[in-house]
């Protein structure tokens, strides 16, 4: 058996310990967290955990004085991270660039059709072709399958007919409407006639075609072709030359290539080649992952190696209250720039500058479908895109009459204005109606999205605007367009509710998963005070007593992205490719951006705390221990520090030091302690006791204790 699966099925008594400990309620008394360790509680709650030589330097600065510093990011060198970004092109492209060099399908079949140009440059070309072929085999798989159906069925009815039933007409189509579709695909179909009209304003222009809804595409049908010596001789050639041959390729010579080299082995096919090559040999299988995979790496990097750690736990924390999903559609390629343009640059400036942001950014118009919402007496709902007529030459022309009500655009859509009160400012418990959510429903009509594929830009539709006052919240909006909007997110800005109920949220991150309720009053006194100063909020509560209570000490436990990074970041694992540790999280159910509901990943404990989540954590840490990820290599030795301890027991000592400060029950340690008499984890046999212990291993039990799952 394997070291680390009879490692795991001796795990039994620490999966116990780890479930009894996760859950207990805190019993400390109200103490304050002794001077030794709050340092260690800082930096737990302030970053993605606790590096080797962390706790050394902020000795050496001074607390305050690291805390000031992060709360200043501009002020930190961060050049080792962003060498580590450099190959990931698509973080600095806007969303149209994505759009041009990783084409979805709409992109694909407006080429297909003829209404776009297929690109010039040779490498955009390969995608381009392979991508609109694999689409191709997938739509002919499908027709011949339908076909090979259909003549079973035909057969069958052929059998079962009474001998004096005539045959239907040959052309007759049962349960579908002219164009072959089923009344289940009618409304769905439907639903999307608005959506497909913004994807017709791919060349700035209306289009008469409709383009087909954004699909996730995929390789050919089909079993992966054959291994071949062909192959090995393409993998033995030099990464440029590789390169190069690819590109010579047929269209379907390629996505056979693509069959072959699925999963870690398309590793083989682009190593060494530069990131460009790379992008574009991994967007002949799949252009979407190029971006969705960039934008993990991306993440899981920051969490890992920034130095900027507070900026990026707030980016994150203000990202998942502000969720946007992005296996919706458009949001595939939007959700680069609203990390990038808007979370990021207001993560600790002002909240009403970053609630303007987000109800301004195409990500979130699309995610909430606030782009599609018409007033219900809007000039657009009433007259249709046409409009009223203009006056020309000091007359009127003839007055169109309004529409009839089944010929009108969508209508009110709610969905932005109910989440934007619930989750984004006041809270469920805000004191707002299901009047208050219709009128700013309305107040927000028109706020839409210009030219998705091209641009993806803010754009206020006054066409679409429902006209007039509305009261939202006992004030009176009065009509004035685009302004409306804004005067209402002022509002919700500053409003008493939005106050406590950010500041609790932000308490239940840093603190505790129930915040002490006068913690969480102090903290909403600063934002009112400061106007949503999010950097004052946050000194109110590093300096407020409930911050450094002993109750407060490891009492979070961590989620699945602050395991991994925190793992990551006290082993000093050296990252080369970070997108296994992303396909951990999907395993441990915390996909990144994968959240689909608008209320984002909890923060608490009782939404990560079940045997499964604990077994993919254990399974995790002895994989990193152990070496055994793929992308990534580790030094035991320097998990030591430069000891060297004599035997197994006094390296689990020495790691329970260096990975968790000492921090380890009795019981807990007596579990560890029982392993390390199992020759599969130290790596000793039995006539020779003498072999040096498994440090990965012991380092993976001890990552994989209750203890380092709390921060």
């Amino acid at each position: 058996m394997p070291a680390h699966r009879k490692a795991l099925a001796l795990l039994g008594p620490l999966l116990l310990t780890f479930a009894v400990v996760m859950t207990a309620k805190e019993t400390k008394k109200a103490a304050q967290i002794p001077e030794d360790k709050q340092i260690i509680h800082a930096l737990n709650r302030f970053t993605f955990g606790v590096r080797p030589g962390d706790v050394e330097r902020a000795k050496a600065i001074g607390l305050d004085k690291w805390f000031e510093d992060q709360l200043h990011p501009e002020r930190i060198n961060d050049r080792a991270l962003e060498a580590r970004l450099a190959p990931l092109r698509t973080l600095d492209m806007s969303t149209s660039e994505m759009v041009k060099n990783f084409p979805p399908n709409q992109v694909l079949k407006a080429v297909e059709n003829g209404r776009m140009s297929m690109p010039h440059d040779a490498a955009k070309r390969a995608i381009y072709e392979s991508r609109i072929e694999a689409m191709e085999q997938k739509k002919e798989k499908k027709q011949d399958a339908g076909a090979a159906q259909g003549q079973t069925a035909a057969a069958d009815e052929e059998e079962m007919k009474p001998a004096d039933k005539t045959d239907p007409p040959a052309n007759l189509k049962l349960d579908a409407d002219d164009n072959g579709t089923t009344p289940d695909s009618q409304k769905q179909q439907k639903e999307q006639q608005l959506e497909d009209a913004m994807y017709a304003d791919l060349q700035g222009k209306p289009q008469n075609k409709k383009i087909a809804r954004d699909e996730m595409p995929t390789s050919s049908a089909g079993n992966a072709p054959a291994h071949s010596d062909r192959d090995d001789d393409l993998l033995q050639l030099p990464p440029d030359d590789r390169y190069k041959k690819i590109l010579k390729m047929s269209p379907d010579e390629r996505l056979d290539l693509a069959k072959m080299y699925r999963g870690q082995r398309a590793f083989m096919l682009v190593d060494g080649m530069k990131p460009e090559q790379q992008e574009t040999v991994e967007a002949i299988i799949n252009p979407q992952l190029v971006v969705t995979g960039e934008l993990s790496s991306a993440k899981l990097l920051r969490a890992i190696y920034s130095e900027r750690q507070l900026d990026e736990v707030m980016t994150d924390f203000w990202f998942n209250h502000f969720n946007v999903y992005i296996g919706k559609g458009l949001d595939r390629y939007m959700i680069t720039s609203y990390e990038r343009d808007v979370i990021r640059p207001h993560a600790l400036g002002k909240f009403k500058d970053l609630l303007v942001a987000t109800a301004k950014s195409p990500a979130m118009l699309f995610y909430l479908d606030n782009w599609q919402s018409v007033g219900p007496n809007s000039e657009l709902a009433m007259y249709g895109p046409g409009g009223r007529p203009r006056m020309r030459g000091g007359r009127f022309g003839r007055f169109p009459r309004p529409q009839p009500a089944k010929k009108r655009a969508s209508g009110l859509n709610e969905n932005y204005a109910r989440e934007i009160m619930e989750l984004h400012t006041l809270g469920v418990d805000g004191g707002y109606t299901q009047k208050d959510v219709t009128e700013l429903a309305k107040v927000l009509t028109g706020w839409s999205i210009d030219k998705p594929l091209q641009g993806a830009s803010f754009r206020f539709r006054d066409a679409a605007h429902e006209p007039g006052p509305k009261y939202v919240l006992g004030h009176k909006i009065e009509g004035h367009g685009e302004g409306e909007g804004l005067e209402m997110l002022d509002i919700l800005a500053h409003h008493p509710s939005t106050a406590k109920f950010i500041s609790r949220k932000l308490a239940m991150r840093f603190v505790s998963d129930n915040p002490p309720t006068s913690l969480v009053n102090r903290m909403a006194d600063t934002f009112l005070k400061k106007d949503g100063d999010i950097r004052e909020v946050l000194r109110t509560m590093f300096k407020s007593p409930e911050f450094w209570s002993a109750d407060a000490y490891r009492a979070k436990v961590k989620t699945p992205l602050e395991f991994v990074a925190s793992a990551a970041r006290v082993s000093g694992v050296d990252v080369q490719n970070a997108l296994p540790l992303a396909q951990f999280l999907n395993r441990m159910g915390m996909p990144l951006y994968g959240m689909q509901p608008p209320t984002g990943y909890s923060m608490k404990a009782d939404a990560w705390v079940n045997s499964s989540a604990l077994l993919n954590r254990m399974n995790f840490a002895l994989a990193m221990g152990s070496g055994r990820l793929p992308g990534m290599s580790l030094d035991q030795q320097a998990l030591l520090r430069g000891t060297e301890p004599q035997n197994a027991e006094a390296v689990l000592g020495l790691l329970e030091k260096n990975i968790l400060a000492g921090d380890v029950s009795q019981q807990t340690h007596a579990v560890l302690l029982k392993q390390l008499n199992d020759p599969q984890v130290t790596q000793r046999k039995f006539d020779d006791p003498n072999r040096p212990p498994n440090i990965g291993a012991i380092a993976g039990l001890i990552m994989g204790s209750p203890e380092f799952q709390r921060r």
